[in-house]
């Protein structure tokens, strides 16, 4: 059955107004091996820039901010490393949840929590519980994340309610939105930032991105700066979003040309210069 078409997503999500934002934080142990630092040492820079992103987004009409931490392929990682990362997540919840909380700032964790240690889970359910009632601001962290595995998730739910004949995007929207933990629906992702020279999405966030606009830079994690984002975006605010659709001024260029085609007996198609 075929979905009904929305042309644009939502302007307003469960954390107010604003953009929804990812960001893949891509860069830190190239940075630190850069400055002949061991790769940890990258990873503690980047939670810096964390907080300086956290800190910027609600200025910049921000109201999602999505940061993919660790992903489901992460665990390939020498051990020593992922055990770092697991260590930096720990502190970072524990050093910011009440600070969260007071500037209206929730947080949520989406991922598998199977194979966190039982300690890390606790503090990630702490942090969540602390920050339930801020509706300023929502900040997601994806750790132990996999957008293919998130919908091959969702799939299973809508096989387990196999009554429902009805689905539609949205429905769909709502199985992916990590209902163990959470459930409430987010906005699709309007722009989607990746640090670290690479252009790829490493299965982040696949279906939500469907129509992000995608900003791409050299710049390394944790070099990210305050201006990096506001520059990430103003380039999205540049953008011109159809969603599929012609945008009036360009439809209305279309009519014009043809009907001048028409009046001067050249043809009925407008000159491929301006074709949709």
């Amino acid at each position: 059955m075929s979905a009904p078409l929305r042309l644009a997503p939502p302007a307003t999500g469960p954390a107010g107004p604003g953009l929804h934002a990812a960001i893949i934080m891509d860069g830190n142990g190239r940075w630190a091996i850069s400055r002949g630092r061991p790769r940890s040492a990258g990873h503690a820079a980047g939670v810096e820039a964390v907080r300086r992103v956290v800190e910027t987004a609600g200025d910049l009409g921000i109201g999602t901010l999505t940061l993919f931490a660790f992903s489901s392929d992460n665990w390939r990682r020498p051990d020593a490393e992922v055990r770092a990362l697991m260590r930096l997540f720990r502190s970072y919840l524990t050093a910011e949840a009440a600070k969260c909380a007071k500037n209206g700032i929730r947080i949520a964790v989406i991922g598998r929590r199977d194979r966190l240690s039982p300690g890390l889970v606790r503090v990630v359910e702490e942090a969540e519980a602390a920050t339930a009632a801020a509706d300023r601001f929502l900040l997601r962290i994806a750790v132990d994340y996999s957008a293919r595995d998130a919908i091959l998730r969702a799939a299973e739910r809508c096989r387990d309610h196999s009554e429902r004949t009805d689905l539609s995007r949205e429905a769909f929207s709502r199985l992916l939105a990590d209902p163990p933990h959470d459930g409430r629906p987010v906005p699709d992702v309007d722009l989607l930032i990746r640090t670290g020279g690479e252009k790829r999405l490493s299965d982040f966030l696949l279906w939500e991105c469907a129509y992000a606009e995608l900003v791409f830079t050299d710049r390394m994690w944790p070099d990210f700066e305050r201006a990096d984002l506001a520059d990430a975006v103003r380039e999205f605010h540049r953008r011109e979003r159809r969603f599929g659709a012609v945008p009036d001024p360009y439809a209305r260029t279309i009519r014009s040309a043809t009907a001048l085609l028409k009046r001067t007996g050249s043809g009925s198609s407008p000159p491929s210069a301006i074709r949709p």
